[in-house]
């Protein structure tokens, strides 16, 4: 019979990154982005179900059978925090639990530049952690806020659905709010949250014209705002905000994103070769005079050209990121293709570097 909290410990002693319970199928963790299964007994209906009921209260309860979905943050004491997701699948219950971790990892932990200290110490702006699920960025803000909570007096308001990481109160006060516990939205928690004295706003998702329009809004009045996107690079994260708003108000969110946008992190997890493990690659993009000039006038595709004249101020593409990343051993060539956005431009940077690509 499986338990569901040896699982999850189990989960943290092998370095999952998830936890999936799937009724017909063993137990499965994600380790390293591979599905490996646990044992050979199959989870009934009933096995799911009694595991996953077994850690819910009764609010949690009774929020699951009304919407038959449901996210929340659950910590075993002494082994780590998970964000669980139930749901329910040919009439059945189901869970993926994701390893949250307790500590805070920094900067250095989590392979990213050193720029993002930078990012840190800004006093107002907008900065963005953007790439597709799964690749850390909540990881990422989380470090981010700990480094403003180690370094500065301020008062900091996270908004997030549900809570991962717990901070404490170090030079900062930090208050943070879980949609559907603690407030019904996220635009309607920021909204709030203008009220409530902040220095540094932070958001989990920018998932709405709302919550995006109020984040600006933020931004561009004073405050520090850190946020995540699902968007692969930088481009598509500047064309994503943009593109959000209807046409007629798409000139003047140019103007206020080009006053107020810091920088933007885009990251992904590779499977290293050197030694077991993922490694994160990034792409870094500078808020610079040239930047928000393209941004105000709608030439984003300049933006490739102005992060590669700027590298010597930090700006990085992911294309450089990933070349760096191969000519050091850390990935394989063919992982490092499958994500290039431009590969002659990868091959022509492997042949600067005296590296030979493969054909």
């Amino acid at each position: 019979m499986w338990d569901i909290k040896k699982l999850l410990v189990t989960a943290v002693e092998k370095d999952a990154s998830d936890l999936h319970l799937v009724v017909g199928n063993t137990p499965t963790l994600r380790i390293d982005g591979k599905l490996i299964n646990l044992g050979d007994e199959k989870l009934t209906g009933e096995q799911s179900r009694q595991m996953i009921y077994s850690i819910l209260n009764e609010v949690q309860r009774k929020k699951f059978e009304d919407s038959w979905e449901l996210d929340f943050s659950y910590q075993l004491p002494g082994v780590s925090r998970f964000r669980v997701n139930i749901y329910r699948s040919k009439d059945e219950i189901e869970a993926a639990f994701r390893v949250v971790g307790i500590r805070i990892k920094t900067p250095e932990e989590l392979g990213l530049p050193l720029v993002v200290y930078e990012f840190c110490r800004k006093l107002s702006g907008m900065i963005l952690v953007t790439g597709p699920t799964g690749v850390g960025k909540t990881t990422t803000m989380n470090s981010m806020i700990d480094i403003i909570n180690r370094e500065r007096s301020c008062r900091i308001i996270i908004i997030e659905d549900p809570i991962e990481y717990i901070h404490e109160h170090k030079k900062s006060i930090v208050i943070q709010r879980e949609v559907y516990s603690d407030t019904k939205t996220f635009a309607r928690a920021l909204i709030q949250t203008l009220r409530q004295d902040p220095n540094v706003i932070c958001v989990g998702e920018m998932r709405d014209l709302e919550t995006i329009q109020t984040a600006l809004t933020a931004a561009e009045t004073g405050h520090l705002v850190l946020a995540t996107l699902h968007t692969p690079d930088a481009i598509q994260t500047i064309d994503r905000i943009i593109d959000v708003f209807p046409p007629h108000a798409q000139e003047q969110i140019r103007i206020t994103l080009a006053s107020c946008i810091q920088g933007v992190i885009s990251q992904q997890l590779l499977e290293r070769i050197d030694m077991p493990g993922r490694t994160m690659v990034a792409e870094i993009l500078i808020a610079t005079p040239a930047l928000r000039n393209v941004i105000r006038e709608a030439k984003t595709e300049q933006i490739p050209t102005i992060m590669q004249t700027n590298a010597d101020i930090g700006m990085l593409l992911m294309d450089v990121s990933l070349k760096d990343a191969y000519c050091k051993g850390i990935i394989s060539y063919e992982s490092a293709v499958r994500r290039v956005k431009d590969l002659q431009h990868f091959k022509a940077l492997l042949a600067k570097s005296g590296k030979e690509s493969r054909a």
